[in-house]
C-alpha cells in the first residue's frame, strides 16, 4: 500500500470510529454529519468523500458484508455443496467470535443503536437483499442457469435467509444480555439442525463446479 493510499485509510478509519463514538454517546438519529466533521477535525465534504451517507459511517465495513456468502461459495472446496459451504463458514465464524457475527459482548451496544434507529434497520435490510442478490448470481453463473429462472433467486432466498436468521438470533439474544457461551451453544445446535435440513435438498446444487 502507497503513501497515498495509506493516508486514506488512516483517514476513512479516524472518520468512522469518530462518527461511532457519537452514535454510541447519543444514538445514531441525533448525530448529524457536520458533528462527525467537527469531532474528526476534517470538513463535511470530506466526509461524503468517503461515505456518501451516514448510514455509510455506521456500516462501514458494509461492502465486505453484502460479498462474503457469495465469495464463500465461489470459493469453497471442490465436492463441497453451497449449503455445506455455508454452514461451515458460519460454525467457524461462531466458534471463532468474529465481530461479524456479533457473538461478542461490545456488539451488545452496536445492534442496540440498530435497534433504535429506523433508518440503520432499514439499510441492515437492505444489505441482506444485496447479499442475497450477490449469492443468486454465483449460483445462477455456476449452474449455467437461464437468465429467466428464478430457481438460483430462490434457493439463494433459503441459504440467504437461514443464514440472516441466525445473525438475527444472535444480535436479539446478545442485546437482551444473554451470556454469549450459552449463546453459542444454542446456535451452533440450530445452525447444524437447520443447514443438515437444506442440505438434504440441495446437497448437489449447484452442480457445475
Amino acid at each position: 500500500m502507497g503513501l497515498r493510499e495509506l493516508k486514506k485509510q488512516q483517514t476513512r478509519e479516524l472518520l468512522a470510529d469518530t462518527a461511532m463514538g457519537l452514535f454510541a454517546e447519543r444514538g445514531f438519529d441525533r448525530v448529524t454529519v457536520v458533528e462527525v466533521a467537527r469531532a474528526a477535525g476534517v470538513s463535511p465534504n470530506t466526509v461524503f468523500n468517503y461515505f456518501p451517507t451516514k448510514e455509510d459511517l455506521f456500516f462501514d465495513r458494509q461492502d465486505a458484508v453484502v460479498a462474503h456468502l457469495a465469495d464463500v461459495v465461489r470459493h469453497r472446496p471442490a465436492g463441497r455443496s453451497a449449503v455445506d459451504a455455508v454452514r461451515a463458514d458460519l460454525l467457524a465464524a461462531v466458534a471463532a467470535g468474529e465481530p461479524t457475527v456479533g457473538l461478542s459482548p461490545g456488539m451488545a451496544a452496536f445492534w442496540r443503536i440498530v435497534s433504535d434507529s429506523p433508518a440503520l434497520r432499514a439499510r441492515l435490510l437492505e444489505l441482506g437483499e444485496r447479499a442475497e442478490a450477490a449469492l443468486a448470481a454465483v449460483l445462477a453463473e455456476e449452474s449455467g442457469a437461464a437468465p429467466d429462472d428464478p430457481l438460483p433467486h430462490v434457493l439463494a432466498g433459503a441459504v440467504a435467509g437461514a443464514h440472516r436468521a441466525v445473525l438475527g438470533e444472535i444480535r436479539r439474544a446478545m442485546v437482551a444480555g444473554e451470556p454469549a457461551g450459552a449463546v453459542r451453544t444454542r446456535v451452533e445446535a440450530a445452525v447444524e439442525r437447520a443447514f443438515g435440513l437444506l442440505a438434504s435438498g440441495l446437497a448437489d446444487y449447484p452442480t457445475a463446479r
